[in-house]
């Protein structure tokens, strides 16, 4: 049930009635019971996708899954130290508006399924087709549109659909404004730049759509070349499929931690006992999921889906746009 009392979250702080939270008593796999073996309480935010495990002292985060097993992280308590060395950027949505692209992607996947092209997803679908991996959005369209399919099938589709768009927009047609940079985002960038706080790029998305996505950002904003730009860059890396090689995406992305970890970590050199002067930036319940278990302070940007899929109470600060983000970043 929603939670209707103020709960402590040790390393994660106080969440009330306001939160979107959702109160159980006990965790999805049945491994943890409130108040067995020193549980004081379970929680889950709005969108189930993360379940809190809280003792006396210390928390647990359990990151489910729509296509494995559940993971179980601690949770770090947070705190912002100044000057900051570092800022972590989410693409889809923070730094490029393109979520309603790749949900469209996704509806046209679950179309082709059902072999029904007015096919249209339901405004309840957006928490689950967005801000997590391609298997966990398709995963979930099967389970609720057409349960017996395969997702290998549902893949197939799906990089159908994306390699005919990317190959449009990449060539100057496609679909009109798939590609937007967010309010703001140059001049944000630019002035990190100036303060030499190192920048990384972070995305849940496979290597073959997010490139195009952070090439035609840059084009636009006449920024050069996004690699010599950004001090990293970590994707989701590239789809396994027979006859190719993959690598490790679909079953770690966020909201688990190990994205931003990467980034920042082994990609700008911040070792994690100075990630109190590390900030990730998002705009999804995912992604800011993501940024807390990996131990930095979140920010979380408005336009996504953050309110609504009930991950506000996670994130350190929540701000409307770029300029309100370079406040905290000045201390």
């Amino acid at each position: 049930m929603l939670l209707d009392k103020v709960i402590t979250i040790p390393g994660l702080g106080s969440v009330g009635p306001d939160s979107g939270f959702f109160e159980l008593k006990e965790t999805e796999d049945g491994r943890f019971k409130t108040g067995e073996n020193g549980v004081v309480s379970i929680t889950a935010t709005g969108d189930k996708k993360v379940e809190f495990v809280s003792f006396a002292d210390n928390a647990l985060a359990c990151v489910k899954s729509a296509i494995a097993f559940p993971v179980y992280y601690p949770v770090y308590p947070v705190k912002t130290e100044y000057p900051l060395s570092a800022v972590l950027m989410d693409l889809d949505g923070t730094t490029v508006r393109s979520e309603e692209f790749w949900i469209w992607i996704i509806q046209m996947s679950t179309a082709s399924m059902l072999g029904n092209p007015k096919f249209e997803l339901e405004q309840d679908d957006l928490p689950f087709v967005s801000g997590h991996s391609v298997s966990e959005h398709l995963q979930y369209c099967i389970d609720k549109y057409c349960p017996g399919e395969s997702l290998e099938k549902a893949r197939g589709y799906y990089f159908e659909h994306t390699h005919r768009e990317m190959e449009e927009i990449m060539a100057g047609r496609g679909r009109d404004g798939a590609f937007t940079p967010a309010p703001g985002v140059k001049d944000f960038l630019l002035e990190l730049k100036d303060m030499d706080v190192k920048i990384g790029l972070v995305t849940s998305g496979l290597y073959e759509k997010a490139w195009p996505e952070i090439l035609s950002a840059f084009r636009t904003l006449k920024m050069g070349d996004p690699k010599d730009f950004y001090d990293a860059i970590i994707s989701a890396g590239f789809p396994l499929r027979k006859g190719s090689v993959g690598t490790l995406g679909e079953l770690s992305p966020k909201p688990h931690p190990w994205l931003y970890s990467e980034t920042s970590v082994v990609g700008l050199g911040q070792a994690f006992a100075d990630r109190n002067r590390v900030i990730g930036i998002e705009d999804s319940g995912a992604g800011v999921c993501s940024v807390r278990l990996a131990g930095y302070t979140t920010v979380g940007i408005a336009g996504g889906n953050i309110e609504s899929s009930g991950t506000k109470a996670v994130c350190t600060h929540f701000c409307s746009d770029f300029t309100e983000i370079m406040k905290i970043i000045k201390g």
